[in-house]
């Protein structure tokens, strides 16, 4: 019995590292700000499309960054 709980143990550290790593890296404030909001709303959001919980979150994180826009992003307005 202590050996299944070791390996199930060991197998639940080496997928959550396995699950870090398919993330890029955080490229500005902006994106872990959303990131951030993604992962704190995801379970709480509405689902009525159905989408699979990546799905919604990439959905989420994105309304953030459009939200955000191009001027919290550091980029100059077009004129």
């Amino acid at each position: 019995m202590r050996q299944v709980c070791l390996a199930v143990v060991v197998a639940t550290v080496m997928t959550g590292g396995a699950l870090a790593q398919t993330q890029p890296p955080i490229q500005s404030p902006e994106d872990a700000t959303c990131r951030d909001d993604a992962r704190s709303r995801l379970l709480s959001t509405p689902n009525p499309k159905g989408l699979s919980p990546f799905d919604l979150g990439t959905q989420l994180y994105h309304e953030c960054m459009r939200r955000l826009g191009p001027e919290a992003a550091g980029a100059k307005p077009r004129e």
